[in-house]
């Protein structure tokens, strides 16, 4: 029974992932608003990373939540510190999307209310299940 129940929510990951992945290139490639793109684009890549944590692994929700919250702000403290310039970095494309090259607190809030998210839609789906 433990094993069909690790197997169904490992591809509710899998789908939420994919979904969000959609989602979020769709919003990188065709909104460009003051809105969706800075605000809702950073709340639901925190989801996505969460998702992916969980498809991929066993570990516990609030593990997997905590982990990718502090990723998160892992990445955008990085952003602060400038790590692309320091790193000689702001020639590449793929450096600057992946790790960033401005801070905002308002990111770091958009972060922390997707942690809150995933945290609410996890107590929905184990209330639901039971």
């Amino acid at each position: 029974m433990l094993l069909k129940l690790h197997r169904k929510q490992r591809r509710l990951y899998i789908t939420a992932a994919v979904f969000l992945l959609i989602i979020e290139v769709l919003i990188e490639r065709y909104v460009h608003d003051s809105f969706v793109r800075p605000y809702l684009g950073d709340l639901l890549v925190v989801i996505l990373i969460y998702a992916i944590v969980m498809a991929g692994s066993k570990i516990k929700v609030w593990t997997g939540a905590i982990a990718t919250l502090l990723f998160s702000y892992a990445v955008e403290t990085a952003q602060y510190l400038q790590l692309v310039s320091l790193l000689g970095l702001e020639e590449n494309k793929f450096a600057r999307i992946v790790i960033g090259t401005s801070f905002s607190w308002w990111d770091m809030l958009m972060y922390t209310l997707g942690f809150l998210t995933v945290i609410m839609l996890e107590k929905i789906i184990s209330m639901n299940s039971n």
